[in-house]
């Protein structure tokens, strides 16, 4: 291989990379360009009862196990969502009084269960719930381990298990619908909306009565943002929420590894390809030198 050969293998691979990056930079682009706005639901837990009657509306719209709120005591202790309930409902004893706190999936807004799915089965709609795909679930679980919420369940007892979690009721959203658990809270501790409208509403309550909300709106920064924004009377830490996560969105932290993933398949073995062909080249040319003495040519 000659320089010239050389330097057009190098833009050959060069034109590779710029192919791979390419459509990175074009999604960014679209999803700019879009600016749709997402929808999400504020939660007031200054407003919730502790009826369950979100627990039990999510269970009869997703078929799943409908829990009996008057006989199993699950407010006695604090519990998780799981594989059979999407949603639950939690009390929380504190400075003010018993707090009940709905829990469920947090939608983010750039979640890290998908950008961690590697065919794409858990991903955000441009509605902006987050839903997943069970006929391009390869069962990698990684959507489990990344989210910072700990929300996907995996179905252990099934032969062929699922991962389970509050979609938002998207079928619902589709046909013009509330979420199901929005509609059947019977005291508005919920309300459905646009994200901008839901911080409107937050902030005007937050402001207008100080004394009865902490200044903070959980999800409004929290890793980026998510879709469920939660008011308290007390500080988060004290009702079950995370306060360490940061305002980060979690793919932003191995965004820089994604993009130079198609550098190193590419490039360094184009590199290690170049210099190669160079030491044999080289090679060849001291041992014809080695061959020919002064005033000698080869014929």
């Amino acid at each position: 291989m000659d320089r010239r050969q050389f330097f057009r293998t190098s833009a050959t691979v060069g034109a590779a990379i710029g192919a791979a990056v390419l459509p990175i930079k074009k999604a960014k682009a679209e999803a700019t360009k879009e600016n749709k706005e997402f929808i999400g639901v504020l939660v007031d837990t200054t407003r919730c009862i502790g009826c369950r009657s979100c627990e039990v509306a999510c269970s009869v719209t997703h078929d799943n196990y409908v829990p009996d709120v008057k006989n199993d005591n699950a407010l006695e202790k604090i519990h998780d969502t799981s594989d059979k309930q999407w949603t639950i409902v939690n009390r929380f004893k504190t400075e003010k009084g018993d707090v009940f706190v709905k829990r469920q999936c947090m939608h983010c807004w750039q979640p890290a269960c998908g950008a961690a799915c590697l065919v794409n089965a858990m991903y955000k709609t441009k509605e902006g719930p987050v839903t997943w795909d069970g006929d391009k679930c390869m069962g990698c679980r990684f959507c489990m381990i990344s989210c910072p919420f700990d929300i996907p369940k995996a179905e252990y007892h099934s032969w062929n298990p699922r991962i389970m979690k509050c979609n938002m009721c998207y079928e619902r959203l589709k046909e013009g619908k509330k979420p199901a658990c929005v509609e059947a809270c019977p005291t508005d501790a919920l309300m459905f909306g646009p994200k901008r409208e839901l911080m409107e509403v937050a902030r005007h309550r937050v402001y207008s009565h100080p004394d009865k909300y902490v200044r903070h709106i959980y999800g409004e920064h929290e890793v980026g943002g998510t879709g469920w924004l939660y008011l308290s009377a007390v500080p988060f830490n004290q009702i079950g929420f995370r306060t360490d996560l940061g305002t980060t969105p979690y793919p932003e932290y191995t965004k820089q590894f994604l993009v130079s993933v198609p550098l190193i398949l590419f490039g360094v073995p184009a590199l290690l390809l170049g210099l190669n062909e160079l030491t044999d080249r080289k090679n060849k040319l001291s041992e014809s030198s080695e061959w020919t003495k002064p005033g000698e040519e080869h014929e």
